[in-house]
C-alpha cells in the first residue's frame, strides 16, 4: 500500500474546499492510505498542479465560478493523460446528468454529507489505487 494519497481540491470557495478537507478527514476509509490535500482555486492552479503530476482523485466544486468544476472536469478528461478519478460537488441531485455529461467519475451533492463524500472518494481512492498498480 502506498503511504499517502493526494486529492486535488478545486473551489473558489475556500469554505468548501475546507469542507472537503473536514468531511474526507486524514484517512476517508481504514483500507486506503492518509490523504493529503492540495487545494486549487483556480482553472490555471489545477491544470499546473496536474500537470506537475502525483495527483490521485480531484474533487471539483460544480458551482466554481468563473470556471465550473463540470467543465473543469470535461477539460482534464480530454487533455490530460491517464487523468485521475474526478468526484464533482453537485448543487442539486437533478444535476447529476451534468455530471455524467462532464465524464465525472462519482457526484455528490453540495452542501457536503461528510459519510457520502468520504465513502465516494475511498470508492475513487481504491479505483485509482488498483489501476496504478497495474502500470
Amino acid at each position: 500500500m502506498q503511504s499517502s494519497t493526494t486529492v486535488l481540491v478545486y473551489s473558489d470557495d475556500a469554505n468548501t474546499r475546507a469542507q472537503v478537507r473536514l468531511a474526507a478527514g486524514r484517512r476517508p476509509a481504514a483500507d486506503v492510505p492518509p490523504v493529503e490535500f492540495v487545494e486549487c482555486a483556480t482553472l490555471p492552479a489545477v491544470l499546473a498542479a496536474l500537470d506537475a503530476g502525483g495527483i490521485d482523485v480531484c474533487v471539483l466544486d460544480g458551482e466554481a465560478v468563473p470556471a465550473g468544476g463540470m467543465g473543469v472536469c470535461r477539460q482534464i478528461k480530454d487533455e490530460v493523460f491517464r487523468c485521475p478519478p474526478v468526484l464533482v460537488l453537485i448543487g442539486r441531485p437533478q444535476d447529476a446528468w451534468l455530471a455524467t455529461w462532464s465524464r465525472a467519475d462519482a457526484a455528490v451533492t453540495h452542501p457536503v454529507e461528510p459519510v457520502e463524500l468520504a465513502q465516494s472518494l475511498a470508492a475513487l481512492l481504491r479505483t485509482r489505487l488498483a489501476a496504478v498498480a497495474a502500470y
